[in-house]
């Protein structure tokens, strides 16, 4: 990747809603030229698609956690995964080093859904215990391209 593709890159998570000529209007290069990188960078994967971004709370599920989840014994990543995906409140999740086997950040509607929740998680079957975090509110995020 180089300079030319990190401008579009940029231009697109800021407005990944501007066309192909107001990108190209911006990086120099014509509306096509813009095209053939865009979808080379989606073919390799460093362009993974483009959304729509939401506020969790204009869809009533403004209540979320960060929850530490421990294991029974050593359990394969892939089923974490597994057992997480169905899950519809858990928004991502990762392993992490330290005590806990992974880290799971969960959205509900309120505390009694995130309640609910926070037990059928701790009811799947590799789940030891969960320590859990609510989160009062938000003081920072940032997108990787707004970190430079």
């Amino acid at each position: 990747m180089d300079p030319l593709d990190q401008r579009i890159i940029s231009h697109l998570v800021a407005d990944a809603r501007a066309s192909y000529a107001e990108i190209g209007n911006k990086v120099g290069l014509s509306a096509p030229a813009v095209k053939r990188r865009v979808d080379k960078l989606l073919d390799n994967g460093t362009l993974q698609g483009f959304t729509a971004v939401v506020d969790p709370e204009a869809l009533g599920w403004g209540t979320e956690a960060f929850v530490e989840v421990h294991c029974n014994g050593n359990v394969p990543v892939h089923r974490i995964r597994s057992g997480l995906e169905p899950l519809p409140e858990v928004v991502a999740a990762y392993t992490v080093s330290g005590q806990a086997d992974a880290i799971v950040h969960m959205r509900a509607a309120s505390i009694a859904h995130l309640e609910q929740a926070l037990e059928r998680l701790r009811s799947v079957d590799f789940v030891h215990h969960t320590v859990s975090t609510v989160v009062l509110s938000r003081l920072l995020e940032r997108s990787p391209q707004t970190n430079k």
